[in-house]
């Protein structure tokens, strides 16, 4: 078995434990993708202390994510980093379909660690294998993690990616591949915006295009069987006071439209 699928296996039955535990506990059960982990945390501090009812939340790649709510219950609400794993879900049957709303997006980046003086333009077939030197590139998983799939489609469309396609540095999720260049493990990695801010380790080299037949986008979703209390969680998360976290934790406001 591929390391990648053993590392997803295994983060699937770590998950399923809390989940089941709070479907028991009464709580409010947030699977949600692991770029969203700082923020959710804070937002949902401040639902808690707004509203008396507790929020538990799971953060990890999204297909995995979506994984884990296909074979277990528990979860309330799914927010993904892609309309793929949403879509995953919505095939099955597995989310509430009017519920389904994209919640804001996000741009992609290239980092390095924060004492690096590299230096180099993103633009159609720059060099960054040799701004690689000896290392690898840090990168979700191309095959499980949207931050992964979506670096491989910027660096494809650039005609840099049978460059580096042998020379990565692939995370269970985005935060690992945040990781490995703030660990200096990695000199150059791509990331989401939003990431790139919380670690002082790291700095912004260059910021990729949109990609218009792809925009990064976080659709959120209460599942089949959710708790009534959860749809009260996700109208706060399209409120004024939610929204206004995620635009100060960099992520692009969208108009709250369903699929």
């Amino acid at each position: 078995m591929p390391r990648w699928m053993r590392a997803s296996f295994a983060a699937v039955l770590l998950l399923v434990l809390p989940a089941a535990a709070s479907a028991q506990s009464g709580r409010i059960t947030v699977l949600a993708a692991a770029s969203l982990t700082n923020v959710l945390q804070d937002v949902g501090k401040r639902y808690e202390t707004a509203s008396g009812r507790h929020v538990t939340f799971s953060f990890a790649g999204s297909m995995i994510l979506a994984k884990q709510i296909e074979a277990s219950s528990g979860a309330d609400l799914f927010i993904s980093a892609d309309t793929e794993s949403m879509d995953y879900l919505d095939m099955r049957d597995l989310i509430a379909r009017p519920t389904r709303t994209n919640l804001f997006g996000n741009r992609l980046v290239l980092i390095a660690p924060a004492n690096s003086t590299v230096a180099i333009r993103i633009a159609p077939g720059f060099k960054l294998s040799d701004a690689l030197r000896n290392g690898r590139l840090a990168l979700a998983n191309t095959e499980t993690v949207p931050a992964g799939r979506y670096g491989k489609t910027a660096l494809m469309a650039l005609g840099v990616w049978d460059s580096v396609k042998d020379r990565l540095a692939q995370g269970e999720d985005v935060r690992a591949a945040l990781a490995y260049v703030a660990r200096g493990e990695a000199p150059l990695g791509i990331v989401y915006a939003t990431d790139a801010r919380i670690d002082p380790q790291v700095r912004v080299v260059g910021t990729f295009a949109e990609n218009p037949r792809e925009p990064i986008v976080y659709p959120a979703a209460l599942t089949r069987d959710a708790k009534p209390e959860a749809a009260a969680f996700l109208a706060y998360l399209k409120g004024p006071e939610a929204r206004a976290a995620f635009e100060r934790a960099g992520f692009t406001l969208l108009g709250l439209t369903g699929k």
